[in-house]
């Protein structure tokens, strides 16, 4: 970590600073990011955020955020640190579907893989098994992309785009549109990268808008295919690594996540009696299965509280469908405080809830720690986080 070239604050300093911080600030009431929040100004603030009216209570969830919407109208039924900017892993090929599927979307359009197209994809990433030399069709390689979650299919699909930098940077463009804002995209896979992040907002909108695409509805609610195995003239079947496809009733997609820096990640959607729910789960307590008993239980929760519970916010239009464009964060637009993370996975993470407290967030940083330095100046910095295991193996567990 590089060394400030700033003389230690005093003691008296720092009391002052402690003095001037005005008490809601150090209650972190956040009210005035809150104001600012996309959908409205509850989804802004912390803890649980529901007007029950009469349904019945909440599940406990542990998650460190969740949300759950009405697909058809837009209303947020109840959430949890909604705008909270997180690593959204491979929920985050979400926004890669919404993107390129209407570019690079004919199905039987046939594209022979070379080396170039799978290069630098990152090592121990969840892999579909695509191999340079082998032809393969525009619909295969979708499937490949949302049941096994290959960032092989994700990086040749985005070379037939144009590039992976120039996927990125589409995908950036169509996050702004959507009014995902808490959205920056480093890498169209959802690896691991420092400062790539989401929030359980953002993906239930994206999820929404790819929903209202026909195919993006086929694939995410595919549960078996069959993948050519390379140029053996056979193939091998695959399978949704969606583990709701087929057990939760009425459940219609989209799409699950998993790495270490993320843990795991999903966001649902389901129907019953003519009504559609999306809920969007991230990080939840330990266990491959947390995520989706989580995501269960909210969607039992919605389909119970229908015509009870109140919104208390909304999924916004996008702006080329004529949302009215929410205000861009301070400091430089969609994602511009996930820009500035820098170094490793677990020093992305821990600047990732900064977002929602602004600059009072920086003036309670540099308070605490130039406490902290007064109190123990000669503590050494924390240890870097572990790798992930396998080389920071990007897996999709069933």
């Amino acid at each position: 970590m590089r060394e400030s070239s700033r003389a230690p604050m005093s003691r008296r300093a720092a009391l002052s600073l402690a003095a001037a911080v005005p008490a809601a600030v150090l209650a972190g009431s956040g009210s005035a990011a809150a104001a600012e929040a996309v959908g409205g100004e509850r989804l802004g603030l912390d803890g649980v955020q529901a007007d029950l009216s009469g349904a019945r209570a909440l599940p406990k969830i542990r998650a460190a955020s969740w949300l759950v919407a009405d697909h058809t109208t837009g209303e947020v039924l109840a959430s949890y640190r909604a705008h909270r900017a997180m690593p959204p892993a491979s929920t985050l090929k979400m926004l890669f579907a919404d993107t390129v599927l209407p570019r690079v979307g004919e199905v039987t359009q046939r594209h022979k893989v070379t080396a170039a197209d799978l290069a630098g994809i990152p090592g121990g990433s969840s892999l579909v098994g695509v191999e340079a030399g082998t032809t393969y069709t525009v619909d295969q390689l979708w499937q490949g992309v949302f049941l096994r979650s290959g960032n092989d299919a994700v990086h040749v699909l985005s070379h037939m785009n144009g590039g992976v930098d120039e996927t990125v940077r589409q995908m950036q463009a169509k996050a702004v549109d959507l009014q995902a804002l808490d959205t920056k995209v480093v890498s169209p896979d959802g690896y691991d990268h420092p400062g790539q992040v989401s929030s359980a907002y953002d993906l239930t909108l994206i999820a929404r808008h790819g929903l209202g695409l026909d195919s993006f509805r086929h694939y995410c609610g595919m549960r078996l295919a069959d993948f050519p195995d390379g140029n053996k003239g056979k193939t091998f079947q695959i399978q949704n690594t969606d583990r709701l496809l087929g057990t939760y009733r009425g459940l219609i997609g989209v799409k699950n996540g998993y790495t270490t820096n993320a843990g795991n990640t999903f966001t649902g959607a389901a129907t019953r009696g003519g009504r559609t729910l999306l809920v969007t789960v991230m990080h939840p307590a330990p266990g491959y299965d947390a995520v989706y008993r989580d995501t269960s239980a909210l969607l039992d929760w919605g389909f119970a509280a229908a015509g009870t519970a109140q919104a208390v916010g909304t999924l916004v239009k996008p702006v080329s469908a004529g949302g009215a464009p929410a205000a861009p964060k301070a400091g430089g637009g969609p994602g511009a405080a996930a820009a500035t993370v820098s170094g490793s996975p677990a020093a992305s993470a821990s600047a990732f809830s900064w977002p929602l407290i602004g600059g009072a967030g920086g003036a309670l940083a540099l308070l605490g720690g130039s406490v902290f330095a007064l109190r123990n100046r000669r503590r050494s910095e924390p240890a870097a986080a572990a790798p992930e295991s396998g080389g920071g193996r990007h897996r999709h567990r069933r």
